[in-house]
C-alpha cells in the first residue's frame, strides 16, 4: 500500500470513529428504543352509519363481538354524503349504510379508494296509503308521491308500474323518471318529494313510495304495503346494503372478524326480532 492509500485509509477510519463517538458519548450507553404505539387491536373500530335503525343492528353485532376481541363504536351520520368521506379520510374504519350502486357513483364523482366486502341488509321499499288498501281503489287524478333523486325515483316508478297504476316505456328501467311514463290511464299527478319527506306526505297523497329506513321511523309496516319492492328482483342491488372498507384495509382481519359476527344467527334473529319484515338479513 502506498503511503498515499495508507494516508486516506486512516483518515477515514478516524472519521468513522469520531462519528461513532459523537452519536454515543463515552460512559453512555445507546438510548432505550420509544415505546411501541398501542396496538390497533386496542383501539374501538370505528363504523359509521346512517342515523336510523342500522345502527340498531351495529350495536347489537358491536355487543356480540366485544367478547371475541373486536369492540366497535358506532358512530351516526345525519347527511349521506358524510359516512364516506370520513372514511376515505381515514376518521372511521368501516360504514354500513349504502347500496352497490351509491357506492359505485361516489367512487366515480369523488374519486374514493374504497371497496365493498360483504351484504349486510335488505331495505326494500313499499307503496304506502293511509287511505286506501289496495293500489286499485286509487281514484282517478290522485297524486302519488316518489323520491325525487334519480335512481329512488326509478325504483318508485318500477313499483307503481307493478301496483298496475302506470306503464313505463320500454327500457327505462331503475333509470325512469316521470318522463317515461308512456300510459297513465287513471292520470295520476306524480309528485315528486324528498325521500325524508315522503313518510309525511301520507296525509296529502293516495300512495307514496317510502324506503324501509323512513318507513320504519314513522311507523310503516311493509307488510301492510300496497305493493312491497320484494317482488322486484331487478330492483334488488338498489335495496341491498354493504360494509364499505377502504381499499388499502379490505383484508384488516378485525373489520373482517366483525362482518363475521355481525352475518351471524344470532344477529339475524335480532333483525327479525326488531323489525319483523320490515328490514331484512341480506344472509
Amino acid at each position: 500500500m502506498t503511503w498515499s492509500l495508507r494516508s486516506r485509509f486512516l483518515t477515514l477510519a478516524v472519521s468513522a470513529f469520531a462519528a461513532v463517538a459523537l452519536a454515543v458519548p463515552a460512559g453512555a450507553q445507546a438510548p432505550a428504543a420509544s415505546p411501541a404505539a398501542p396496538a390497533a387491536s386496542d383501539k374501538p373500530l370505528k363504523i359509521g352509519v346512517s342515523a336510523g335503525p342500522y345502527g340498531d343492528v351495529l350495536r347489537e353485532a358491536a355487543r356480540l363481538s366485544a367478547p371475541q376481541g373486536v369492540t366497535a363504536e358506532i358512530i351516526e351520520f345525519s347527511d349521506w354524503n358524510q359516512p364516506n368521506a370520513a372514511l376515505q379520510a381515514g376518521d372511521i374504519d368501516l360504514n354500513n349504510f349504502q347500496t352497490q350502486p351509491y357506492l359505485n357513483n361516489q367512487i366515480k364523482t369523488r374519486n374514493y379508494q374504497l371497496t365493498a366486502l360483504d351484504t349486510s341488509l335488505l331495505v326494500p321499499g313499499g307503496i304506502h296509503s293511509k287511505k286506501y288498501t289496495k293500489a286499485e281503489d286509487i281514484p282517478v287524478g290522485a297524486k302519488i308521491a316518489i323520491p325525487n333523486d334519480p335512481t329512488n325515483g326509478g325504483r318508485a316508478l318500477l313499483l307503481f308500474q307493478k301496483a298496475g297504476l302506470i306503464k313505463l316505456r320500454p327500457g327505462a328501467g331503475l333509470n325512469a323518471s316521470p318522463l317515461d311514463v308512456a300510459e297513465n290511464p287513471k292520470k295520476l299527478q306524480i309528485v315528486e318529494l324528498d325521500a325524508a319527506q315522503l313518510s309525511r306526505s301520507l296525509d296529502d297523497v293516495a300512495a307514496a313510495f317510502v324506503s324501509s329506513n323512513y318507513a320504519y321511523l314513522a311507523g310503516l309496516d311493509l307488510n301492510k304495503a300496497l305493493v312491497a319492492e320484494t317482488s322486484l328482483e331487478e330492483s334488488k342491488p338498489y335495496f341491498t346494503l354493504y360494509f364499505v372498507a377502504r381499499t388499502d384495509r379490505k383484508d384488516d382481519p378485525r373489520i373482517l372478524k366483525f362482518i363475521e359476527v355481525y352475518r351471524s344467527q344470532p344477529v339475524k334473529d335480532f333483525v327479525d326480532a326488531r323489525f319483523k319484515g320490515s328490514i331484512l338479513p341480506a344472509w
